[in-house]
């Protein structure tokens, strides 16, 4: 009987996988429903069958087997599974993996990359603080003070806006309160060597490489 019971939960947790990975929002949201109605664990739900979807989605992004569509796809599905299993997380007191506060930096209004980006963080298991875009330094700094997070992650489209990502980096470290947060930029005109000299903490080219890189910060 419990090895039937086993199956069974092993089976809700693939099918759950399994419809992340070809982005069905409402079959993912009916099957964590159906999940946490027959007692499964929450975090079980979380790590077995959405997070480890999400690893999945980033390794064929990685190996040029899916695509940035692919990866939108699969992050909404997943959105909408975890609309549906946050208060049980919340009730069963699962900590997220860490906290980041992530925003569009000022003078810019693109947001398909940074959105991306916290989909695929809440897909990984960080508790993301979206501030949207046109974010000035002064507002990181308060989100920062509000939140308390583990990392802030910066992202810029124009290269005209790439000023007020080094203004807000160096704002970030000169607060003495808010020393050890980390901080990682990205976007399409930023590159690893001007992450370095604005004083980032790290730099990725994608929203894969981004959540790599935010648990490797975090550790």
């Amino acid at each position: 009987m419990i090895d039937g019971s086993m199956d069974h939960m092993s089976r809700i947790l693939r099918q759950i996988y399994e419809s992340i990975l070809v982005g069905d929002h409402t079959l993912v949201r009916d099957q964590v429903r159906q999940a946490l109605a027959e007692s499964l664990d929450p975090e079980t739900i979380l790590n077995e069958g959405m997070i480890a979807a999400m690893k999945e989605v980033g390794e064929r992004f990685e190996d040029g087997s899916c695509y940035i569509p692919d990866m939108l796809i699969a992050a909404r599905a997943m959105q909408a599974g975890l609309e549906v299993l946050k208060p049980a997380l919340v009730f069963a007191k699962v900590k997220p993996l860490g906290k980041v506060v992530v925003g569009t930096i000022k003078g810019d209004i693109h947001d398909i990359g940074k959105n991306l980006v916290c989909m695929m963080l809440e897909g990984a298991g960080f508790e993301v603080i979206d501030l949207g875009v046109d974010v000035a330094p002064e507002e990181y700094l308060a989100a920062i003070r509000e939140h308390n997070p583990d990392l802030v992650g910066i992202s810029a489209l124009l290269t005209t806006t790439m000023q007020n990502m080094k203004t807000a980096v160096e704002a970030i470290h000169a607060t003495a309160q808010d020393r050890r947060v980390k901080v990682i930029v990205g976007g399409a005109p930023v590159t690893e060597d001007f992450a370095r000299r604005i004083g980032a903490d790290g730099y990725a080219t994608d929203a894969n490489k981004a959540v790599n890189l935010a648990k490797t910060l975090i550790q």
